[in-house]
């Protein structure tokens, strides 16, 4: 218990400060109350799998034309999530959009929403298996639960559309969760794409319909991080050479 490793201090402080046996104990309980709260945020983090802890405060918005600031921290207010709508971030690599989504899933985390993250790829490797074993319906609500489902680079992994199952499979998460929790995807293929790299047009013309339905569609059409510290970097290295 958080009492227990400062109970000293605040023993010896409320001496100080002369503080009635109440306001110790008011103090005690404040200091339990949001030490429980910070052990659900860490449980509620560590469960959504999130690979990293990215920020909004670390994204480059000044570097970043393409999005807009306040659109974004609007949306990282997350009522979209109480609505129980999607959010759809769209742009080429390097613009951002898993900077983006991360930091927001990170917020449904610290909001003690049930949150999770997985890869486009991971999620249809994973259910696809599932069927050998008999735990697909396991596997699914487990993508189809949680309150905020982050499905991070749609269309950067191009294997998937070698098995039209793909499509069924996609389906199967986006329809469970229609208008039952906030899906949140990010991807670098337009929708006319999603056919080809699902394996199954007609399929995925249902799932977009879902998809575009309910959900903020955000546009990032701006440079590319990584190209630009790639050039940052040869620049320097020829700097050094010369010098």
């Amino acid at each position: 218990m958080a009492i227990q490793r400062v109970l000293d201090r605040e023993l010896s402080e409320s001496a100080q400060n002369a503080l009635t046996p109440t306001e110790l104990l008011e103090r005690l309980l404040s200091i339990e109350a949001n030490s429980m709260i910070e052990r659900r945020i860490e449980r509620r983090i560590t469960d959504s799998k999130l690979p990293e802890r990215k920020l909004l405060a670390d994204f480059d918005f000044v570097f970043q034309t393409g999005v807009d600031k306040t659109q974004v921290m609007e949306i990282a207010k997350l009522d979209f999530v109480q609505r129980k709508q999607g959010l759809v971030i769209a742009g080429n690599s390097g613009t951002g959009k898993s900077h983006i989504a991360k930091a927001l899933l990170l917020i449904g985390c610290t909001q003690l929403y049930r949150c999770r993250y997985t890869t486009a790829a991971d999620m249809l490797a994973e259910l696809m298996a599932s069927r050998a074993d008999q735990s697909f319906y396991k596997k699914l609500r487990s993508y189809t639960s949680p309150d905020i489902l982050l499905i991070d680079e749609v269309g950067f992994d191009r294997l998937e559309q070698q098995d039209s199952r793909n499509a069924s499979l996609f389906f199967k998460v986006i329809d469970g969760r229609y208008c039952k929790g906030s899906t949140l995807l990010t991807t670098n293929i337009g929708f006319s794409e999603l056919g080809d790299y699902l394996g199954d047009p007609v399929v995925t013309t249902a799932i977009v319909d879902r998809m575009v339905h309910h959900s903020i569609i955000l546009n990032i059409e701006g440079p590319s991080w990584r190209m630009h510290e790639s050039k940052k970097l040869n620049t320097q290295a020829r700097k050094a050479k010369k010098s």
